[in-house]
């Protein structure tokens, strides 16, 4: 193995780490377009949005279900904050049509599960959300993305995926100490590198906040490699959060993990939520009903249904998600 080039690649990717919507979707147009954004504020005069005060799930035949304004249990009550959405978006790598002038949202407060069989463009939806799609040669992309508002062509690439960090289907720790592998997004982003005593406390408020500080907080200068692969991808996590990001992408963070270590990634999506605006890209349907408060369900590109996980999965509106869901493909 040359180490130099997979370290160099795997640098290189580091700087990935660093409610539903009117809009246009495969099956036609939904009246009135993309609504301005709408950023919800947690405070006395804000009130909460809740379950029920949700606009239904977009259809392939374009044709969504009219809000239910309904009271709903105060219990079931919670907080949303939006923070990036995308706007017609589509992507295409030569001729070929990756994902198809897709519309939706992402809020911190949630988990925004992406669905469907391999081809239908989640993993290409979710590397637009930081650009990463855009490194590819033959990529072409249209449409508008977001964050708080502000197009993010406008942002600089590396100052961008600090704030939208993105977490890859394999594990990929730096042949470095476990500290180090934290540390080092805080090192690099500034013309001064900080000393080791001033990096501490966030080194260890990120490991805790990914779930792994109890395991290994005695043996932070061992080397990274020398952990499981669950533990491997909670370092990532943490890496990811030390540079303090408003998004994080989830590829298919624990298809290689055995169960256990993937119950103890999903408790920690599930408590970042409330914190950061989560995307994940999933091929597990009961994790996604596990940890999912939204679900996008796409199929060749488009995005055929998407909304409350609870109704994606129990009762959706389109018979391509049902067969989905059902297991009749994918």
């Amino acid at each position: 193995m040359d180490l130099s080039r997979d370290l160099g690649d795997e640098l290189d990717d580091l700087s990935a780490q660093g409610g539903p919507i009117e809009g246009e979707v495969a099956g036609g147009a939904i009246p009135g377009g993309v609504p301005p954004v709408r950023r919800i504020v947690v405070g006395e005069e804000a009130p909460p949005i809740r379950m029920a005060d949700r606009v239904g799930p977009i259809v392939e035949d374009g044709i969504g279900s009219d809000p239910d304004f309904s009271e709903p249990d105060p219990e079931e009550a919670f907080w949303v904050e939006e923070r990036m959405r995308t706007e017609a978006l589509s992507v295409s790598f030569g001729s070929k049509v990756a994902v198809r002038e897709v519309s939706l949202q992402v809020n911190q407060g949630e988990v925004l599960a992406l669905i469907g069989p391999s081809g239908c463009g989640k993993t290409t939806l979710l590397r637009s959300l930081n650009l990463l799609v855009d490194l590819t040669p033959t990529a072409i992309r249209s449409g508008r993305i977001t964050l708080d508002g502000e197009d993010i062509d406008d942002f600089d690439e590396t100052h961008l995926r600090k704030r939208v960090g993105m977490l890859f289907q394999q594990p990929n720790p730096f042949p470095m100490s476990i500290f180090d592998n934290v540390a080092y997004g805080l090192r690099e982003r500034g013309t001064k590198r900080p000393k080791k005593k001033e990096l501490e406390p966030i080194v260890v408020q990120s490991l805790q906040r990914a779930g792994l500080w109890d395991e290994v907080g005695d043996n932070l200068d061992h080397p990274a490699l020398s952990l499981s692969g669950g533990q491997q991808q909670r370092l990532c996590i943490a890496r990811s959060l030390a540079v303090s990001p408003e998004v994080l992408l989830l590829d298919e963070p624990c298809s290689a993990l055995d169960p256990i270590s993937t119950t103890i990634i999903e408790e920690t999506i599930v408590e970042l939520s409330s914190d950061i605006a989560i995307v994940i890209v999933t091929h597990n349907l009961q994790q996604a009903e596990r940890i999912a408060d939204k679900v996008a369900f796409m199929y060749l590109g488009d995005l055929v249904e998407y909304g409350p996980a609870g109704k994606v999965f129990a009762s959706p509106l389109a018979e391509r998600t049902k067969d989905y869901v059902r297991g009749d493909f994918g």
